[in-house]
């Protein structure tokens, strides 16, 4: 377990994708990644090493800062956030707002699933990837999963990655005995691909257990 993090980023944005998109949120962008996707829009940064080593303690004063200004949680995302150990980071977020009024901040990760689970989260964003698939856990207790969509073979993939899900856990049941889903199945065009796009949206009209998401934040053009 670490007390210091390579950080490229953090700013306080609204959530521009998947379930809580148009929400406040605080984020945290940190370095590395070995998935490597050749369409991936924060390549730079991949190489942690360009990048300072953070206290815990100077990320939470500006995570503390974002969340008396309304933001309603914090997003960790990279790179690819858990090729590090963040079980004292989540507790340090968890920590900061105890004995308070407010209500805990409330923590989401994204992520590819290729590493091992470090910290607790209260929500998980899976965005597997098609040349390195995700360890079995995320595809059980992620609570969202976003496949990028730039060819027809990702469609491929995200059909696979919804019967893998599926076999990983039950649907709960409401009180009237109904199934009811607790995973949110996204495709979100990789940005400017028309063929993404166009793949994207046909196969959710025509698959409607499946949402389109897409990157409002870079329509809007904020971070």
């Amino acid at each position: 377990m670490t007390n210091f993090l390579p950080l490229v980023e953090q700013f306080h944005s609204l959530q521009g994708e998947g379930y809580h998109a148009g929400k406040s949120a605080f984020f945290v962008r940190l370095a590395g990644c070995k998935v490597g996707c050749s369409w991936c829009d924060t390549k730079n940064s991949w190489d942690e090493k360009k990048y300072p080593s953070i206290s815990i303690e100077k990320i939470i004063d500006r995570i503390k800062i974002a969340r008396e200004k309304g933001a309603s949680f914090c997003v960790i995302t990279g790179g690819e956030p858990l090729q590090h150990n963040l079980d004292n980071f989540c507790k340090a977020i968890k920590k900061m707002t105890m004995g308070e009024e407010l209500k805990p901040m409330k923590i989401h990760i994204e992520t590819s699933g290729v590493n091992s689970i470090s910290g607790s989260y209260d929500w998980i964003t899976l965005s597997p990837k098609r040349h390195s698939p995700p360890k079995s856990y995320f595809l059980k207790n992620c609570n969202e999963i976003k496949i990028i969509i730039n060819e027809i073979e990702d469609i491929e993939f995200a059909i696979q990655i919804k019967k893998e899900t599926l076999k990983q856990y039950h649907p709960s049941k409401s009180e009237d005995g109904l199934k009811k889903e607790d995973k949110i199945f996204y495709l979100q065009p990789a940005w400017n691909n028309a063929n993404g796009f166009s793949l994207a949206i046909d196969f959710v009209k025509n698959n409607p257990d499946w949402k389109l998401s897409l990157q409002t934040h870079k329509y809007l053009k904020i971070n």
